[in-house]
């Protein structure tokens, strides 16, 4: 195997995926063994721009190869490989740039007359028949948080303007790739299709928020609920719940509602419920009046243990 992957298929690093596409095409129209029968040179090039092919075309493996991770064979190299690679043919500190478009180019009629004929031809007398993996889609999903955290399912339109339906398991969550298999490219000469890839991106709430597997709301309570306490609703990812509030309650305070997070692999996190004090948008005469004569009689520092510790 040739050491750059690169010329093999006689593009420049910086191709994007579209033009390594269009260069294997055209390589493979030229040098496929149905089209070359006995040439044996023909077909072991024809090897090299498949494999070649099928490390560039995946925007992790090729990341890895430009990055010299991986040699040109796919294996992992040992770290002082890596970074001589990387310094030889990686362009200097930022390496090549590309962009990838992988999953949403359909190459699937690349072979099919020549596939066609073997199969109706019932192959080619006990030579080896090609058959390669179809490629996998790449997509990206955009997601409420209460989808995410409860699980949900939606539909997604492909480029070609076909559909494709995704479960969303309960928990999921920012960055998450949901893997459906056999959704993706279709294969050639009888290979299997690749996968759907599929990235989970989770809009924000504007009232939960989520940590781990627990969720946190922050929840104004009136001057009379901390003094005296009761009883008020609170809003949870699966609807609004009553919880107690202790008299003397204050801000910052926490209670927690067992099993009311996000449930995750059979285990549910739980919610977490900040109190937050607030008085009346308008201080009336009532209130001044009796906060002067409290004061004059409950006076106490509630910024004593700062001051002996400062």
């Amino acid at each position: 195997m040739a050491e750059d992957l690169y010329s093999v298929l006689g593009v420049a690093k910086t191709a994007n995926a579209g033009g390594i596409t269009k260069a294997y095409r055209k390589l493979a129209k030229k040098l496929h063994p149905d089209l070359n029968p006995g040439d044996a040179e023909a077909e072991e090039k024809f090897k090299q721009a498949s494999h070649a092919y099928s490390i560039l075309n995946d925007e992790d493996k090729r990341a890895q190869y430009d990055r010299g991770e991986i040699d040109a064979s796919g294996q992992e190299r040992p770290p002082q490989q890596q970074q001589q690679y990387y310094r030889q043919y990686a362009g200097g500190p930022e390496g090549a740039r590309y962009h990838s478009a992988a999953g949403y180019e359909d190459i699937s009629d690349l072979f099919g007359d020549m596939f066609a004929r073997e199969a109706a031809a019932g192959g080619r007398g006990g030579g080896q028949r090609y058959a390669m993996r179809g490629q996998d889609a790449q997509y990206r999903l955009d997601i409420s948080f209460l989808d995410a955290v409860n699980g949900t399912k939606q539909r997604i339109t492909l480029p070609d303007d076909g559909t494709l339906d995704v479960a969303i398991p309960p928990g999921v969550s920012e960055g998450q790739v949901l893997r459906l298999k056999g959704k993706g490219m279709p294969g050639m000469g009888g290979g299997p299709s690749g996968d759907a890839l599929v990235e989970i991106s989770v809009k924000s709430h504007p009232v939960f928020k989520r940590e781990g597997n627990d969720i946190t709301v922050e929840l104004p309570i009136t001057f009379d609920e901390a003094v005296l306490g009761g009883k008020i609703e609170v809003p949870t990812i699966a609807g609004r719940v009553s919880v107690t509030v202790p008299p003397g309650s204050n801000t910052g305070q926490t209670l927690r509602l067992k099993g009311r997070g996000v449930k995750s692999k059979g285990r549910a996190g739980d919610q977490m419920v900040r109190l937050n004090v607030m008085l009346p948008e308008t201080i009336d005469d009532d209130l001044k009046s009796f906060t002067e004569k409290w004061r004059e009689d409950h006076a106490y520092d509630p910024r004593r243990k700062l001051k002996e510790q400062a």
